[in-house]
């Protein structure tokens, strides 16, 4: 049985006659990696900081390791890493000094302290800026130093918000990459927030849906496809000449088959199962060439598109 970790259970946070979150219920277990995604202002970071305690809930329960972040906010702290979008250190210091004193401040033995550091410099690919200011470091190199930061004292969840901001697309590779290594090294619950559908989809166990302070889904990619796209959540395209409406009305007509679409390249049909072979012999029969058919899942991309831009769910894309 999975150990839960962090459970929120009918959250609402209001300001005023607005909610940044309403009723909102999530369960986080052991050792996993999972996806808060939804645009800016969609309650992500409100959130979070109801988990860490510096935000208290209107209503509803907050727990993380089992503490309630209301009452107990200082222990939870002690057990959560905590890296926000746009982190600081000592500019006058090298990235090891600013992580030993991190360490220290976190009550460890100076020794093991820079023990620690070092090892982490290594793991987040900046040993050889460990004596560099950190005045000096590039945003990329602040996030790896971030990530560093927030392990020191080897916490049981760690928390990023937006960790990817600002980052070039190599950067962003690498940082994603030892997110996903160090969180299963480690053994650590990882919550990550973002708005970067594919960085997501990259490295998360399961991606919780955040729309205006409502967390409409939750699952992994294929599971939040089968929930907003009514279990449909595959799509073959095919390229073949002619296309003809009889030939469309015949496809149309297979069981497995929610919707074809003409497009440019040729016809897109989105199917509850794969039946390729069955698409293949009808177009076959109806007397057209076949010179490409392949298939793939919806993605992320597809739910932001149909849900966080406001278009109809039954709506093709």
């Amino acid at each position: 049985m999975n150990q839960t970790v962090i459970q929120l259970d009918q959250v609402s946070k209001q300001y005023d006659d607005q909610f940044a979150v309403k009723d909102l219920s999530l369960t986080i277990s052991k050792g996993e990696i999972f996806g808060l995604l939804g645009p800016n202002g969609a309650g992500k970071t409100t959130t979070i900081l109801m988990l860490l305690g510096l935000s208290e809930p209107t209503s509803g329960s907050v727990t993380v390791c089992g503490i309630d972040s209301v009452r107990r906010p200082i222990e939870v702290k002690r057990r959560v890493g905590y890296l926000p979008d746009n982190i600081g250190f000592y500019q006058n210091m090298t990235g090891l000094e600013n992580l030993v004193y991190t360490a220290e401040l976190n009550n460890l033995p100076k020794k093991q302290a820079r023990e620690r550091a070092e090892y982490l410099l290594e793991k987040v690919n900046l040993t050889d800026a460990a004596y560099k200011k950190t005045g000096k470091y590039s945003r990329g190199m602040k996030q790896r130093l971030g990530l560093a930061d927030v392990l020191m004292k080897n916490p049981e969840v760690i928390i990023l918000d937006e960790p990817t901001l600002g980052i070039d697309p190599e950067g962003v590779r690498e940082l994603l990459k030892m997110i996903q290594e160090l969180g299963k090294e480690e053994g650590m619950t990882v919550l990550l927030s973002s708005h970067h559908l594919h960085q997501v989809q990259q490295i998360c166990d399961r991606v919780g849906l955040f729309v205006k302070g409502h967390l409409i889904a939750e699952g992994n990619v294929q599971t939040l496809a089968e929930q907003l796209f009514d279990s449909a959540t595959l799509r073959i395209t095919v390229h073949a000449s002619p296309i003809t409406p009889e030939l469309i009305r015949r496809l149309q007509e297979l069981e497995q088959v929610e919707q074809v679409q003409v497009v440019k390249s040729g016809l897109e049909i989105t199917c509850y199962e794969d039946i390729s072979a069955m698409i293949s012999k009808t177009i076959v029969e109806m007397g057209s060439a076949l010179t490409h058919i392949s298939q793939k899942n919806f993605g992320l991309d597809e739910i932001y598109h149909r849900y966080f831009e406001g278009r109809d769910l039954r709506e093709s894309s």
